[in-house]
Order: structure tokens, then sequence, then C-alpha cells
């Protein structure tokens, strides 16, 4: 039996709680919760499930004493991206793992003194760091990376990603965190979105560039920010016409002067436009002998009662299966492995 801790009940906390107390091989232990409304309530009452007898708390002290096996991470992306660094610090200095959906999957990509930080807090406690979700955490780093393992040359891997953010009913999370909503112009390359989608998705891009043995000369922003046409009204509250109802957040890896890898990551509030009307949720596209196109798209469940969306789920997911592996895992950064990706130093002339 693994004893867990839940750390924060969003929409992808919840729906990793409810994943931990429906499983007969994991024992909740503590449950973090951030604001006073849910504070001293049954985690069984917050997932909608039979009471447990773990109450809700707001005190990381209470989690540490509870003694888990792991830490189920999943605090909502906040400005700045460093954020989360003192209290995953804190916990693997405790000697606890820590599954994280907050990023955190590739601190190397951010250089060595952002590695070592957590190196060192997994070193003292004898833990394990694993971040993921399904972007970042699977598109790329396993899906995009599997798929270069057919190629017998790769030139170039475009990732698209396109989703819809009407349905995301947070407030705060869709006009602070996702940016709509708000005044165009505040979106350039160097205000705080920006910034913290540009640490984010490095670490994906540079996990990439890794593990298939190439170094990027650079990684250069390319991005769109396109405004509403109408008055919108999406789950989170209005949008006003002229406000951003689109980011599109996109960079480019250049390898030797060339464009090498393409990551675009676009969430918006008007999916109809033409520009994304029947696009796929992600499309990986890998340039070489042979050229591929791979699509994923989520379905929405249909279960009364239930309002658990497929992107919940998705991220939920990975977390909820990395548990046994994590806390097998030696101490350090953990990484998923990927059998047989391309690599350069391999690779066809």
């Amino acid at each position: 039996m693994i004893r867990v801790a839940q750390w924060a009940t969003g929409a992808v906390g919840k729906t990793i709680l409810r994943g931990v107390l429906d499983r007969d091989d994991l024992e909740l232990v503590a449950l973090l919760v951030y604001g006073d409304r849910k504070a001293g309530r049954d985690a069984g009452d917050i997932a909608r499930r039979p009471p447990t007898g773990v109450l809700a708390t707001k005190d990381i002290e209470d989690v540490i004493a509870a003694r888990p096996d792991v830490v189920m991470h999943s605090p909502r992306l906040q400005v700045p991206y460093e954020t989360h660094d003192a209290d995953l610090v804190r916990l693997l200095s405790a000697g606890i793992n820590v599954v994280t959906t907050a990023g955190h999957h590739f601190p190397r990509a951010h250089g060595p003194a952002r590695e070592e930080l957590f190196a060192d807090a997994c070193r003292r406690g004898g833990s394990t760091l694993f971040g993921v979700g399904i972007s970042p955490g699977v598109i790329g780093e396993r899906l995009a990376l599997s798929l270069s393992g057919v190629s017998v040359t790769l030139d170039r891997i475009t990732i698209d990603e396109v989703l819809d953010a009407r349905a995301m009913p947070d407030p705060d999370f869709l006009f602070t965190v996702m940016g709509m909503g708000s005044d165009p112009g505040k979106l350039d390359g160097t205000g705080p979105l920006p910034t913290l989608y540009g640490l984010l998705y490095r670490e994906t891009i540079a996990f990439l560039c890794d593990r298939m043995g190439v170094v990027p000369d650079d990684i250069v922003p390319d991005h769109r920010i396109v405004p509403a046409l109408t008055d919108l009204t999406v789950a989170a509250g209005p949008i006003a016409a002229g406000t951003v109802a689109t980011t599109e957040w996109r960079w480019h890896a250049l390898v030797g002067g060339t464009l090498f890898l393409t990551l675009a990551i676009i969430w918006t509030c008007e999916p109809d436009r033409p520009e994304y009307a029947g696009r796929d949720h992600w499309r990986v596209h890998v340039r070489g002998r042979p050229e591929m196109v791979m699509t994923l798209n989520l379905v929405e469940p249909d279960e009364p009662g239930v309002r658990t969306t497929a992107a919940q789920y998705v991220t939920a997911g990975p977390a909820l299966r990395a548990i046994e592996h994590v806390v097998a895992a030696p101490p350090g950064v953990f990484a998923a492995p990927v059998f047989g990706p391309y690599h350069a130093s391999r690779a066809a002339r």
C-alpha cells in the first residue's frame, strides 16, 4: 500500500484525488488545500466520495507529519513560474517523493543552478521529483519522441496543440493565467505570461532536443495574440470584443542554423474561427524519411452527473500512472524512459 498525500483540489487536483481514493493499492493520508472554505473538510466530501477520515489542511507541516510516500502536487500554474519551488524543495528535503502537474519536469532546461536546486533536495531527502501532465509531459516527451524512433532521417518536427478554452470554469485561471479577456497590447514578448509559458515549454523543447542528441543554437519565440471578434460569454465569464480571445504561444528551436523543432500551444475561446475550426487537438508532423503526421483528439465523457472533462482526465491520468514508478525510482529528477528515439549521433547521412 502506497501512502499518498494530495496537494490542491482544483479541477485537476480533484480528479487526481478521486483517482487515489478509487484505487485499492493507494491510501490517502493527507490533503492540502489553499482556501479556508475547504480547510477542515473531509477529503471524501471534497471529492464527492464516502468519508475518509482525512481532513483538509492548509499547513505543509501537517502533510509532512502524515509521512506520505508521495505527494500528488497539482496546484494552479502561477506567475512567476518559480512560485512553487519552496514547497517542492521542502517536501523533497523531508524525504517525500513528488509527482507534480505544475511543470518542473526538466529543470536542466534552465541551467545547472536550477537543476541543482531540486537535485540537492532529492539527495538530502532520498526522494524523487517527477513533473508530468499531458502537455508538457506526454505529447512531446513521449509520443513525438516515440514517433521519431521510426525515422531513418529526421529533418524537422512540428507539434501543434489547439484547445477550446471556453469550458474552463475558473475565472482566475482563464483571465489571469491564460490571459483571456486582457488587453492584447499587454501580452508582448517580455510580459509575465510570455515569460511563464516560455519557461514552462522550454522544458519540453530542451527535453526533446536532449533525447535526440541535438543542441539548439537558439529557441526563438513567435507568438500571436488574437482579439475577440465579438463579445463572448464563456464558462468563466464575459470576454469583450477586442480583448484577448486566443493565445498562440509558439517557439522554434534552431539547430545548426536550421529550423529543427517547432512547438505551438494555441488556446482559443473562438474555436469556430476559420484558422482553428476542425483542427485536431494535437498534431505531430515529422519531416524526414519517412514523413509522418500523427493526430490526437479528446472525446468528452458522456456520463450523467459527472462534470469532469476529458482535459482534466488526460492531465490527471499520467500523474496517477506515475505513482508506483516514482516511488520505486532512485533519488533525483525522474524522466520517463522512451524506447529508441531518433538520435543525431546514430542517424543516416
